[in-house]
């Protein structure tokens, strides 16, 4: 796999969560900050896309729940280094500037997923997996046609955008969805479905009853224990199978 390798500027020591690091690096000279964990030795490298309040304590969470069944991750960072919103409106105003700037987008993603593979030692095989948000910010990578093994939505925006489709695709694509999610619909679903089938891009797509959207958020209204599990559960076989 080819990619363009961003210099990491600094490391921020060890979180409160355990064996963590936060890592600043660099992009267009603007400094943003990920999260990488790892169990150690050769172990497969996972690159996650946070949702639209940052990279936050969920991420963080998430990250460790995976190093603990032996997979490294790395949490980018497509907002900025400190910029975590906390207001709806600030929230939709940064993730609408980079669905309005594609290639931006696009260039933060393969800035993270430099940094993911030079932490990890130059690892081969790459997994990426987002929710909401950065489910949407995964699709975009991988119609980009960057040279993943896999992508992983979990409950993300599933639109493709005028002029874009999924004909350059190089891994396997699992979607994760709520059935009863009005913000991404049923039609959106099916319409990708539909793309992915057409593209002959691998995929496979599941719903889960009565889940709407950002059903795996721990401690949100919107939380549903049986979806959240039995997708985390295909998530986990999904990375053994493709890594």
């Amino acid at each position: 796999m080819k990619y363009l390798f961003i210099v990491a500027l600094l490391t921020i020591g060890s979180s409160a969560h355990g064996a963590g690091e936060f890592i600043t690096y660099s992009v267009d000279g603007q400094e943003y900050e990920g999260y990488f964990i790892s169990p150690g030795g050769d172990a497969p490298m996972t690159l996650m896309v946070h949702d639209w309040d940052g990279l936050t304590d969920y991420e963080v969470k998430r990250a460790e729940m995976l190093a603990e069944l032996g997979y490294a991750v790395f949490a980018v960072d497509l907002f900025g280094k400190g910029v975590r919103p906390t207001e709806t409106e600030e929230k939709r105003k940064l993730t609408g500037s980079l669905y309005g700037d594609r290639e931006k987008m696009r260039t933060l993603l393969n800035a993270g997923l430099a940094e993911a593979v030079a932490l990890s030692g130059g690892s081969d095989e790459v997994v990426a997996f987002g929710y909401c948000f950065g489910g949407a910010a995964v699709l975009e990578l991988a119609r980009s046609g960057a040279d993943l093994d896999g992508f992983v939505s979990f409950h993300g925006g599933l639109t493709t955008p005028e002029g874009q489709d999924y004909s350059g695709v190089k891994g396997s694509v699992l979607v994760l969805h709520g059935t009863a999610d009005t913000a991404v619909t049923m039609e959106d679903f099916a319409s990708l479905a539909t793309q992915l089938e057409g593209a002959s891009v691998p995929h496979e797509m599941i719903t889960y009853s009565g889940a709407p959207h950002a059903f795996t958020v721990f401690g949100s209204p919107r939380y549903r224990e049986d979806a959240d599990q039995k997708s985390w559960a295909r998530f986990t076989q999904y990375l053994r199978e493709t890594m």
